[in-house]
């Protein structure tokens, strides 16, 4: 007996029936059953959903957001950005080594000063870019806190609950429709 095409293209992953063994002692558990589970699903859901997340925020490394550039020998090595962070190539990051910011610098006050170090190490040039902003102009990114209450999490497990059943149960009224306008049933009761 030949196999058929079938058999020929799944030859190298058949799996052995007589080899399969039932579980012992496994037990099917809810997410609502486990804590941890349900308080991260909880907590994604929340940030998933929350309504005061700014809607176009610009990256921080933004092209638009260009603090400065270091250069050597007309090459640009390194790029500071407004908010103080840099991006460089991996020479100079190797060249520049481990560099400690000072404390209490931020934004554009230590993108200057991470500019003119960089430079110094480099033996390069610093050019600033026609988007840098003074320190007075910039604005921290408010940071987002993910501590939610008790309260809050199951509140947001529950909506979660009700959104999957509401889309379990539009797809289902979607699919039996499709049916009936098919014309077509079935009886799996036989």
């Amino acid at each position: 007996m030949a196999p058929d095409a079938t058999d020929a293209a799944t030859s190298g992953f058949r799996i052995d029936l007589s080899q399969v063994k039932p579980l012992s002692g496994a037990k099917v558990i809810s997410a609502a059953d486990d804590p941890v589970l349900h308080d991260l699903m909880a907590t994604h859901w929340l940030i998933a959903h929350e309504t005061n997340a700014p809607q176009s925020v610009v990256a921080d490394n933004a092209p638009e957001n260009t603090y400065a550039q270091v250069k050597v020998d007309g090459k640009v090595v390194a790029t500071l950005y407004n908010g103080g962070s840099s991006a460089m190539t991996n020479l100079a990051g190797a060249r520049i080594g481990k560099l400690e910011d000072p404390p209490g610098l931020s934004g554009p006050d230590l993108a200057q000063w991470r500019a003119d170090n960089y430079a110094r190490l480099l033996g390069g040039t610093v050019e600033k870019a026609p988007t840098a902003i003074t320190q007075s102009q910039w604005t921290p990114r408010e940071s987002s806190s993910t501590t939610y209450s008790r309260e809050q999490l199951d509140a947001a497990f529950q909506a979660m609950l009700a959104e999957g059943q509401k889309a379990s149960a539009q797809r289902q009224s979607s699919y039996l429709a499709s049916g009936a306008q098919a014309g077509t049933s079935a009886d799996f009761s036989a």
